[in-house]
């Protein structure tokens, strides 16, 4: 059967979504164009055609992956329901134990960062758009005063900082943690940073 011709951005989100899921199953150094090809069936040069080498395509696919993200932290944030309802949800999504992100991915991202500038400049901006969207909705709770919380951008910080510690350590180290501890921290961060206390946030956020 013949093989559908794709427009130029359907090719492209196609081979972004092949490249994500060779990075997650080989690695970022170890992944190839050719794997990518042959996942699809196509040629390498096809490939280069779109990416014109293996970094600019690796660091394409973590923008892909991270753009998904990041619109449906958008769309939890954006709710219209109170702020510690909607940084809940988001923080409880974001957790090793939700749905963001497939954390193996960005553990390979985070290390290949270290020696692939481009990527780093991709994760760097990625991460910062996370604690901005963080960031905001923390600060409109406060200026509402439904929480205390003096400096919403510190606040945003510590949180991913912990959730991606954590997303290390889980990855890592399959079943050191249970999913129940691992909520209860996060909930228990959550409270700490919003000036509440963890009954408190339970009672407001559901």
């Amino acid at each position: 059967m013949a093989r559908v011709r794709l427009s130029v951005a359907e090719r492209q989100e196609e081979l972004l979504r092949a490249a994500v899921e060779q990075i997650e199953a080989r690695g970022v150094s170890a992944v190839r164009i050719a794997d990518v090809a042959s996942a699809l069936g196509v040629s390498n040069a096809l490939v280069l055609y779109h990416f014109s080498t293996k970094e600019k395509l690796v660091a394409a696919a973590f923008t892909y992956a991270a753009e998904g993200d990041l619109a449906h932290l958008r769309r939890i944030l954006g709710r219209r329901t109170s702020a510690v309802r909607r940084l809940r949800a988001a923080v409880r999504w974001y957790a090793p134990t939700g749905q963001a992100k497939g954390w193996r991915l960005w553990i390979e991202g985070w290390a290949a960062a270290l020696r692939e500038p481009a990527l780093r400049e991709v994760a760097r901006e990625l991460d910062q758009q996370w604690k901005a969207e963080l960031t905001a909705v923390i600060a409109e709770g406060a200026a509402a005063g439904e929480f205390h919380c003096p400096d919403p951008a510190s606040a945003a910080w510590r949180l991913t900082a912990l959730l991606d510690g954590l997303a290390v350590q889980m990855t890592s180290y399959a079943g050191s943690l249970s999913r129940a501890a691992m909520l209860g921290w996060t909930d228990d961060a959550l409270a700490r940073e919003l000036g509440l206390d963890r009954e408190a946030l339970t009672r407001q956020s559901t």
